[in-house]
């Protein structure tokens, strides 16, 4: 009867509930990964891949309902159909007056695209859904190459704990200290790409060419990707403004500090600042500052007061039964509230791996997010280094700055964009 429930619905997940009482025209709170291949793509094959991916991941059949108190998953009949690219990037994906599945696979030429609404999973959930989807695809259609040797997935999770709610899983009955008060962080300004639209520039670095200057620093990739953006971001802070600091929020996949296999959402966030109007400003010492807040923020502990912060407001008898209305509307006041607290957001997902049988038929991966100001992803795989840029804004100077700022270190870097002459602006 339990296994029966799990499949026909559930609720969302602590981190997912914050998304549909935010997501608007402008910010659809969707977010792209996206795999390119050497051939092009047979959409038959994906669509096989895909039905036999959906297996494995029973939430992704669910739609959003809402109730008198939360939001909810239930199962659908609704079918998950393979598209050729007919959408912007990052389109909506949850309308609450259309019931729709939260996710949707597409493809152009040799690209396989997974688009997800993130109250359904994070980037470290839906890179599992499209690593087993290009997984199938790729044993599916190159069959006779594997007719020695059968490929595994290194994916060996169950469905029930796909389905986990890690948050609740970690959840312990303690005090919960107040947060800080968050600092008054610069914000991007400026004009806006019309119709709610955004920009995607990305740069690919290979990775053998960017590690050593990260090792010359003494620094992880992340913290030394976030300080030249926040070095880049500075330099476009009128005299006026340049009091506040810039502030990066970085989110954490709590799977590499919890043992957790959930393909729902495991994540948290850290702000970390630096004041240009008091620091050198130089990237040496910008990082050296990272290094001691990424220290502190990133313990067993720091991490497990976030989780209990995060869950306890489900434990609390009074919040539960405040109707939903009321809590979209705090949900919204805090969702403003968090934004005005960090400048921009810097995603590393990590290294993509795949069995190695498979790895002859792809050429990259990439990821990046749907945004209303700025925001970076990153991943690896194999020898690639993508950095995407999604942006709101017209002007493009930050991201200019900040590839400029890798090639004068004598990194080489290819740009990609989806702006007209945007190659030759940057």
């Amino acid at each position: 009867m339990k296994n029966k429930r799990i499949s026909e619905w559930s609720k969302l997940d602590n981190a997912a509930k914050i998304f549909p009482a935010n997501s608007k025209k402008s910010d659809t709170k969707v977010f792209r990964f996206a795999c390119e291949l050497h051939d092009p793509v047979d959409p038959k094959v994906l669509q096989e891949a895909l039905d036999i991916t959906l297996e494995a991941f029973p939430l992704y059949r669910s739609v959003m309902k809402s109730g008198l108190f939360w939001y909810y998953f239930e199962k659908s009949r609704f079918p998950a159909l393979v598209t050729e690219e007919n959408l912007p990037p990052c389109s909506t994906l949850y309308d609450k007056n259309h019931k729709t599945l939260l996710f949707r696979v597409m493809y152009y030429r040799k690209r396989i695209n997974l688009e997800v609404y993130h109250a359904l999973s994070d980037g470290a959930g839906a890179l599992q859904f499209l690593r087993t989807l290009v997984f199938h695809y790729i044993t599916i259609k190159y069959k006779d190459a594997f007719k020695d040797k059968t490929p595994l997935l290194d994916i060996d999770a169950s469905k029930t704990q796909k389905l986990d709610d890690s948050f609740q899983k970690y959840f312990k009955e303690e005090k919960i200290f107040p947060k800080k008060k968050p600092v008054k962080a610069y914000k991007l300004r400026g004009a806006k790409i019309p119709e709610y639209r955004f920009s995607v520039i990305e740069g690919v670095i290979p990775l053998n060419e960017i590690l050593p200057k990260v090792k010359e620093y003494k620094a992880s990739l992340t913290i030394f990707l976030a300080a030249l953006l926040m070095c880049a971001i500075s330099e476009e802070i009128p005299a006026r403004h340049k009091r506040k600091p810039v502030v990066l929020s970085i989110p954490v996949n709590l799977r590499n500090y919890f043992s957790s296999q959930t393909a729902r959402n495991f994540y948290g966030v850290i702000n970390v600042d630096y004041d240009f109007s008091k620091g050198s400003g130089d990237l040496k010492d910008v990082i050296e500052v990272l290094k001691k807040k990424f220290k502190e923020n990133l313990t067993p502990e720091a991490l497990a007061r976030r989780i209990n912060r995060l869950a306890s407001l489900e434990h609390n008898a009074f919040l539960r039964v405040i109707p939903l209305a009321l809590k979209n509307l705090a949900l919204r006041i805090a969702y403003i509230i968090s934004d005005r607290s960090h400048t921009s957001t810097l995603s590393n997902v990590g290294i993509v791996n795949v069995p190695d049988d498979i790895k002859p038929y792809i050429n990259s991966f990439d990821v990046f997010v749907s945004t209303n100001k700025l925001q970076a992803c990153l991943c690896t795989y194999e020898n690639k280094l993508r950095i995407s840029f999604t942006s709101a804004f017209v002007s493009t100077e930050i991201q200019r700055r900040f590839f400029r700022s890798l090639t004068d270190m004598g990194i080489p870097l290819v740009i990609e964009s989806n702006l007209v002459d945007e190659e030759e602006a940057l």
